[in-house]
């Protein structure tokens, strides 16, 4: 199983938007820019957040992107799986069904073979890490490993963007 690049820009993105101080937005293009990616593939996961609704959008020049729920709220799977779809990772192709060893009686494969049952244990028990760390786990990771000078360097550049938003109007 591979998870996609947009699942990583999409946490960052939602542990941004989580530390935005009170009403404030950021644009897509912005946070684009503060995590050095893609802006049409960002926005394309940004809109997978906002239809899941875990960020929303506000249009207009001063619009952009905020978390729509609490930062606890948003669990990574719930990020994961806005991103990635609903689909498990794993399917069973009942291989075992074709070959010179395929039983001919139907009955033998009423349950699920053994590989199939693993493959589906491990997927459930990544989801339910997941789903037990929240976007609010992150941002307290970030703020006891980081760097103070990094934390203020990107509070700083979050609050010129916004200023510099706001000299527009």
């Amino acid at each position: 199983m591979r998870i996609s690049e947009a699942v990583e820009w999409s946490l960052h993105c939602c542990t941004v938007l989580a530390v935005l101080p009170g009403d404030q937005v950021l644009p897509s293009s912005r946070l684009a820019e503060f995590h050095g990616v893609p802006p049409a593939y960002l926005a394309k996961a940004l809109q997978a957040l906002t239809n899941a609704g875990i960020t929303e959008s506000r249009p207009g020049p001063l619009g952009g992107y905020r978390l729509a729920q609490p930062a606890g709220a948003v669990s990574l799977l719930d990020v994961v799986l806005a991103v990635e779809g609903e689909d498990r990772a794993f399917r069973c192709s009942e291989i075992r069904r074709r070959g010179p060893a395929a039983a001919t009686d139907p009955t033998v494969y009423r349950r699920p073979c053994g590989i199939a049952r693993a493959m589906w244990r491990a997927e459930e028990a990544w989801r339910a890490e997941l789903a037990s760390s929240t976007i609010a786990d992150l941002v307290n990771e970030l703020v006891a490993t980081v760097p103070p000078s990094q934390l203020h360097a990107g509070a700083e550049w979050i609050q010129s963007v916004h200023a510099t938003r706001m000299n527009r109007t």
